[in-house]
C-alpha cells in the first residue's frame, strides 16, 4: 500500500514539474501595432505562435492619442519587445533625432501611400489652385510630393537625401496648386476641407475607407516596407525570429492578397 502511494506521489511530482517547465517555457512577446493591417496580421499568426509557446499581447497603436507617437521610446525602454508600425526611412529618422537603440528585424509588407479626394473621382477633374493635403513627417511627406511628382504636379530638387523632405524642396509647381503640411493623424478627418489629401493606406483602411479609391498612388516597388521593429540586441531573439518567420509564410502572402485586393503588398 505504501509502495503504490509512493509510486503516485512520484507520479504527481514529476507531472507538476513537467507542468511547471511547461509554464516556464512559454515565451510572451509584447508588441505594439498600428491597427490596420499591423493587429490583423498579428491575430493570424497569434494561434501558429501558441503552439510554438510564444504567446503574443497585442496592443494598438491609437492614432488618435498623444501616445500614438511613443511607441519607439516605449520600444526602447522595454516597455514593449517589438513594434510594428512604421517603415526603415522612419525608423532611421526617429534614432537620429533620439538615439534609440533600435533595428528592423523584418520586412513584413508595403503600404502604397494615395492620393484621396472627397470631392472629384479621377485626376484630371483636380481643378488649378487645388488645395492638397500631405503628411507633416518628413519620410511620408517626401512619399507624398514624390507621386505628386510622378504625377505631373510639382518638381522637387534632384539632390534630396535620405528620402526626407518639405514643400521648400519643391522647385516648380507644374500645375498651379497650395500644399498644407498636416499631422497624419487628422488629415482624413478633415478630408473635405481640401480637394485632395494624401496618406498611407493604413490609416484609409482604419478610417473604412476604400482604398482602391485612390486617385492615384505608389507602385508595387515601393520601398517603403512596414517592418518589425526591436532592441539592436534582440534582433536575433529566437522568438522575435519566430514572430518574424510567422509573418512571412506563404500564409499570410495568401491573406494580405485575398484581404486587402492590392492596398496592402507583402514585402518578402
Amino acid at each position: 500500500m505504501k509502495k503504490s502511494v509512493v509510486i503516485a506521489a512520484l507520479v504527481l511530482s514529476l507531472f507538476a514539474a513537467g507542468e511547471a517547465f511547461a509554464a516556464a517555457a512559454k515565451t510572451t512577446l509584447k508588441v505594439i501595432a498600428s491597427a490596420v493591417p499591423h493587429v490583423e496580421l498579428l491575430e493570424f499568426v497569434k494561434p501558429k505562435l501558441a503552439k510554438q509557446g510564444i504567446e503574443l499581447e497585442i496592443y494598438p497603436i491609437d492614432d488618435a492619442s498623444a501616445s500614438s507617437r511613443l511607441y519607439n521610446e516605449q520600444t526602447s525602454n522595454g516597455e514593449f519587445d517589438l513594434n510594428f508600425a512604421q517603415h526603415v526611412p522612419y525608423l532611421n529618422s526617429v534614432k537620429s533625432e533620439q538615439g534609440y537603440d533600435l533595428a528592423p528585424a523584418g520586412n513584413i509588407h508595403v503600404e502604397p501611400i494615395g492620393f484621396y479626394s472627397v470631392k472629384y473621382k479621377t485626376k484630371a477633374e483636380i481643378p488649378d489652385k487645388a488645395v492638397i493635403a500631405v503628411p507633416n513627417n518628413a519620410t511620408n511627406e517626401y512619399r507624398a510630393l514624390r507621386i505628386l511628382e510622378q504625377n505631373g504636379f510639382i518638381k522637387l530638387k534632384p539632390d534630396i537625401q535620405n528620402f526626407s523632405a518639405t514643400k521648400e524642396d519643391i522647385t516648380e509647381y507644374v500645375k498651379p496648386v497650395e500644399i498644407v503640411e498636416l499631422d497624419a493623424g487628422i488629415i482624413i478627418r478633415n478630408g473635405d476641407q481640401f480637394d485632395g489629401y494624401i496618406t498611407n493606406t493604413n490609416r484609409i483602411l482604419e478610417a473604412g475607407i476604400d482604398p482602391n479609391t485612390a486617385l492615384f498612388r505608389e507602385g508595387k516597388d515601393s520601398p517603403y516596407a512596414n517592418i518589425l521593429v526591436t532592441k539592436t540586441a534582440r534582433v536575433n531573439d529566437p522568438a522575435i525570429v519566430a514572430l518574424k518567420n510567422a509573418l512571412t509564410t506563404e500564409d499570410v502572402r495568401k491573406f494580405i492578397q485575398e484581404k486587402y485586393n492590392g492596398a496592402v503588398v507583402p514585402a518578402f
